[in-house]
């Protein structure tokens, strides 16, 4: 029997609930800016499609490079005023904001799986890590900025679409629980209604909120250069995080730059095949889209027959299609590990960079078929692409050396334990890590000469949550290391001669992991 959209998930119908739900920041004929305590009708409106279907939804609200110096200065005067206001209070309003949040689960998730295509456990998860690992900080914040005070200014938050709550949303709640004025910049390819509904709730309870669109060119200078910022946060690639570095190298300005990096998991005297196999179908999660995706497999040559009949049957098991095509009668949401790319534009880099790979003498491994995906009938698949497997990429190929952000999957054979850390360091730092190994002695030799920030002995890493801290080797990181109190620490003033927790020009400084 044919699928069908699930019922009450129209992207109409959920754009009328923002419009019924936040009437001050949604109209029904575009999004509004906020800044300067008010939601503003400025901004010239852009049209965006959703990825899951090419349905027609709202695009954010690009403002020049003048309303966006207006905006800053509005955080900069917000600012003063909410590092003078007591913590208690900033705890109070902040579980608020975080109770109303909560009242919403559901319609932020929605957006998410309409504007990013996660699918529903995804979505619902994005939103529910951001609601819990900020209370976990209203709860342990005394203890954090003891001795400590507001940076003079507010901070700027310029971040990737594919985590809007976890992480745009978790990190602007606590630079304000911590004292600070904040202003965000909502990504450009998606998730602008989601942080538009959260800021809309949030600013409810009178928090130093400011959410404006525009584009990195006319944006990021304000966002970064301007006297008024006193912190800068990056989430994104390498070639814009590089930008933002280059504008911050002369200045003493606070900045945390988490950038990518190829993150590679490595099979070295290893036998338990059947633990590889379940990592293998969890990497597949959102398709691969997040800084902290497994998308390079490095495999002693010796056990690449026994990697493979693991990893085949993995991977032809992965679930992927429309988040919201159901059975009729159907209860819930499809179980899928990914929906969409962000856009159509993404898959044709994609294939194009598979197709040139295999040219050039890149063996395919596997080459899934979006015939095996869950899809409406005559639906617009532009921006599906189904898994794919490539054995020995060439050097010249950017995927032997750059994150795909997609799910593709590049397997390197090597021979010797140098040749395998020489190529899970292909991409000079990354965020994490892992080594499927026996012995756990080879494995914590071999992990020590690895450049990731995090490194998994059979088992994945994370960004995690709450206490656990997050950072990056090399080029995937730039400034302060983030997570539990060094969150809280990279954006207050603590004693004169603190040593901060980072890769700095003139250093770096690594904390326990």
């Amino acid at each position: 029997m044919p699928l069908i959209p699930k019922p009450g998930t129209a992207w109409q119908d959920c754009y009328a609930r923002c419009v019924e739900v936040a009437p001050e920041a949604f109209r029904p004929d575009r999004l509004l800016n906020y800044w300067g305590r008010q939601w503003r009708r400025d901004g010239e409106p852009v049209p965006a499609t959703s990825p899951v279907d090419g349905t027609t939804i709202a695009g954010p609200p690009r403002l020049d490079a003048a309303t966006a110096t207006s905006a800053v200065r509005a955080a900069a005067d917000a600012h003063r005023e909410w590092a003078r206001v007591p913590l208690a209070e900033r705890k109070a309003r902040v579980a608020a904001a975080l109770d109303t949040l909560t009242e919403h689960r559901d319609l932020l998730a929605l957006l998410l799986v309409w504007e990013i295509g996660k699918p529903w456990r995804l979505a619902t998860a994005d939103v529910d890590r951001c609601v819990e690992g900020v209370r976990w900080y209203v709860e342990e914040i005394d203890r954090m900025v003891e001795g400590r005070t507001p940076l003079p200014g507010p901070i700027s938050n310029i971040s990737s679409w594919n985590y809007p709550m976890s992480v745009i949303m978790h990190s602007v709640l606590v630079q304000v629980l911590a004292g600070n004025a904040v202003v965000a910049k909502a990504p450009t390819d998606g998730g602008v209604s989601c942080l538009t509904l959260a800021f809309a709730l949030a600013a409810r309870h009178d928090l130093p909120l400011t959410l404006v669109s525009g584009g990195g060119a006319a944006l990021s200078p304000v966002l970064v250069n301007s006297p008024d910022i006193s912190c800068v946060f990056f989430v994104g690639g390498r070639g814009a995080g590089g930008q933002v570095a280059a504008e911050l190298l002369n200045t003493d300005k606070r900045h945390v730059l988490e950038q990518e990096g190829l993150n590679c998991w490595g099979i070295w005297e290893f036998s338990d095949w059947e633990l590889l196999a379940g990592n293998v179908r969890r990497s597949f999660e959102y398709a691969k889209q997040r800084c902290t995706a497994y998308p390079r497999y490095v495999v002693q040559r010796s056990l690449f027959d026994q990697f493979l009949a693991a990893y085949l049957p993995a991977v032809r098991s992965v679930r992927f299609g429309h988040p919201l095509a159901v059975e009729p009668g159907q209860d819930g949401f499809p179980d899928l590990d990914f929906g969409p790319l962000i856009n159509d534009a993404k898959v044709k880099e994609l294939t194009d960079a598979v197709d040139a790979a295999i040219a050039k003498g890149g063996v395919p491994l596997y080459r899934g078929s979006l015939d095996d995906g869950h899809f409406l009938p005559d639906q617009d698949r532009s921006a599906y692409l189904a898994p794919v497997a490539i054995l020995a990429p060439p050097p010249s190929s950017p995927l032997f050396h750059a994150e795909p952000f997609g799910p593709v999957d590049t397997i390197v054979l090597v021979d010797t334990e140098a040749e395998l850390l020489a190529a899970m360091n292909a991409s000079n730092g990354a965020l994490v890590a892992s080594l499927a190994c026996d012995d756990e002695a080879t494995a914590q030799r071999l992990s020590a000469e690895l450049q990731a920030f995090k490194v998994g002995i059979n088992r994945p890493r994370s960004r995690g949550d709450r206490q656990e801290v997050f950072g990056g080797r090399g080029a995937s990181w730039r400034g302060a290391f983030v997570g539990g109190a060094l969150l809280v620490h990279a954006v207050t003033e603590g004693p004169a001669d603190e040593r901060r927790y980072g890769n700095f020009p003139t250093h770096a400084h690594y904390p326990e992991v």
